[in-house]
């Protein structure tokens, strides 16, 4: 930020990650001129007031011309690496650029840990975080040299890095959940990395306002290795599930494997029991005392909208995972409740994804199932035709406010009334946080009559 030379710069797309971008180099009088590339119109954007720098705007349907005149191009998650303005700014030289490259070249911390996975990378990377910050709680406690020493969570779970990257110190940790979108063309990987688990998804655009997606599974997967592919990574805690796949792979970081846990935890669902290990493997990695590993976990629950346990109606037991968009997810969320006693609410957008599985899933599970409209809805109906699964067990929703009064009626003391669609929220809801955000305050309103 010394050099005086005007640099042109270009943000990709408004969304938080470059607003935090923009007024980074704003506080700090960059010497830049900066133009807002966003398909939406000028008047639409978030009015972000700047004090220092030069703002231009790019919108509508020019809003990826010309990008080659640019010096840098930072851009958004959700905008797509094979966008032809992007191809024709590399051919002339333009540097290609990312908030998550930026954060990685700048931060003043080499402690990071970055968590990635098809689902389960917020649970688990909250779960790092929470660990961390007790141990060093505890030990603040014994040794008061500790007090600088801090932990940081941000990345995909909604807080941009660039937002907090002036407060890390030297020694801090940075626990990081990374979105394929955000690591395909990270130039640098995390010291300590972890990989979930992985699921065909984002293999076709389901949502306008995040158009990215994978042109093959093959992608998809190098994208999410790209976390361990860099010199920075030193360790890989990875699902052992995915071994195979890892194997066939040139990494020259040391290799974890994560199955099961057994250790207690409020956390709903059978699949947690993985992000546990996960979390439990990188924080023994740490030396954290088993002690606080295990309290921690413990006293850890769901986090909002991932099998989220929402109300106890009449012995009727509602959960919301909203955040489950794939059908395999899904499934793991059926395998946690018994057999047949399942009112499910799924359905929605479609992201290119097979529901083969998950229709054979249903039959085997539910007790009644709903549906809400879009593109996935269609294909999960055909393929449950094909298996002759009973109309009779089959409605077909409107809305939220629909599907919720649908399945107090068929719910009966017992049973489990499930949110976990499989599919994309795009259509009737803003996102997967305004869906569970309407079925809880359904179920709520119900609870309260």
């Amino acid at each position: 930020m010394k050099n005086k030379k005007i640099k042109k710069i270009a943000l990709l797309g408004l969304g938080l990650e470059n607003q935090s971008m923009l007024k980074l180099l704003d506080k700090h009088n960059a010497p830049v001129e900066i133009t807002i590339c966003d398909y939406r119109d000028e008047s639409k954007l978030k009015d972000i007031k700047v004090k220092n720098i030069s703002l231009k705007y790019q919108c509508g349907v020019k809003f990826n011309s010309d990008l080659e005149k640019f010096d840098i191009l930072y851009r958004s998650p959700g905008w797509s690496l094979s966008c032809p303005g992007i191809k024709k700014a590399k051919k002339y030289g333009t540097e290609i650029s990312s908030p998550i490259n930026f954060f990685f070249e700048t931060c003043p911390s080499k402690n990071i840990i970055g968590i990635t996975g098809s689902k389960g990378k917020g649970t688990t990377a909250t779960l790092i975080y929470k660990i961390i910050k007790k141990h060093l709680e505890e030990k603040l406690e014994k040794e008061s040299k500790e007090k600088n020493k801090n932990v940081w969570l941000g990345g995909n779970i909604g807080i941009a890095p660039l937002t907090f990257l002036e407060k890390i110190n030297s020694n801090d940790f940075v626990v990081l959940e990374l979105s394929s979108f955000q690591l395909e063309d990270l130039n640098y990987s995390p010291k300590y990395a972890v990989i979930t688990n992985l699921f065909k998804e984002h293999l076709s655009p389901a949502d306008p306002k995040n158009p990215n997606y994978h042109s093959s599974f093959t992608k998809y997967f190098q994208a999410k290795l790209n976390i361990a592919l860099n010199k920075e990574n030193k360790y890989l805690i990875v699902n052992e599930k995915l071994k195979n796949k890892i194997e066939a792979e040139k990494i020259n970081s040391k290799i974890i494997y994560f199955t099961k846990s057994e250790l207690e935890s409020k956390l709903s669902g059978e699949y947690n029991k993985e992000n546990i290990d996960a979390a439990s493997k990188l924080t023994s990695l740490l030396k954290i005392n088993k002690k606080t590993i295990k309290k921690v976990i413990k006293n850890f629950k769901n986090l909002e909208h991932r099998l989220e346990k929402v109300a106890n109606i009449e012995g009727v037991r509602f959960f919301d995972n909203s955040f489950s968009t794939t059908p395999e997810s899904t499934i793991c969320d059926l395998d946690s409740f018994e057999e047949k006693n399942i009112i499910q609410i799924a359905g929605g957008a479609d992201k290119g994804a097979d529901f083969k599985s998950l229709a054979k899933k249903i039959k085997e599970k539910t007790k009644f199932l709903i549906l809400l409209p879009g593109s996935g809805t269609d294909k999960i109906i055909k393929e449950l035709e094909k298996i002759n699964y009973p109309i009779d067990k089959l409605f077909l929703a409107k809305n939220m406010k629909e599907a919720v009064k649908k399945s107090i009626i068929k719910s009966v003391s017992g049973n489990v009334v499930l949110l976990s669609t499989g599919c994309a929220s795009f259509g009737i809801f803003k996102n997967y946080k305004e869906r569970g955000d309407l079925f809880k305050q359904y179920v709520k309103e119900r609870a309260e009559q």
